[in-house]
């Protein structure tokens, strides 16, 4: 049997997840990469940029432009940390969790149904495939100088 293109099915498989992604988020008036911050937000609390930039993968600046919209919004918000005035934190507001209610699902939780409807033993050759993907792309960051902060 003759082996798919790697290179072309993960082109085809991350437009198709960047597709549902705008597509679900889209009818929420959420942008993909808005509805990522945000459910990093309702997963951790509050947290400061630097965290969501690195658990999203954006650069500082990009996650503060965003959450910039989202707080024109209302779905998110900045507070300064009662112990060190100088750390800003962000949460997300009740607004945000009454949509994340309404729509019943987050970016993981609309992944994960996603997924869900492939066996458990799919399931798991997925994630092991792309656990082993991320560490190939970490090590070659690694022998290339950078770190995750840097993308």
């Amino acid at each position: 049997m003759e082996q798919p293109d790697l290179f072309l099915c993960y082109l085809r498989v991350t437009q198709r997840i960047s597709q549902q992604f705008r597509i679900h988020f889209g009818r929420l008036d959420l942008t993909f990469p808005q509805a990522l911050v945000l459910t990093v937000l309702g997963e951790e609390g509050p947290v400061p940029i630097s965290v969501l930039a690195e658990r999203t993968g954006s650069a500082n600046s990009t996650v503060s432009g965003i959450v910039d919209r989202l707080e024109k919004l209302g779905l998110a918000q900045r507070k300064r940390s009662e112990t060190d005035r100088r750390v800003i934190y962000v949460c997300a507001t009740d607004k945000y969790r009454q949509l994340r209610d309404r729509a019943a699902t987050d970016v993981s939780g609309y992944f994960g149904s996603l997924m869900s409807s492939m066996t458990e033993q799919d399931q798991a050759m997925v994630a092991a495939a792309l656990q082993k993907l991320d560490e190939a792309l970490a090590r070659a960051d690694e022998r290339e100088g950078r770190t995750e902060e840097q993308g």
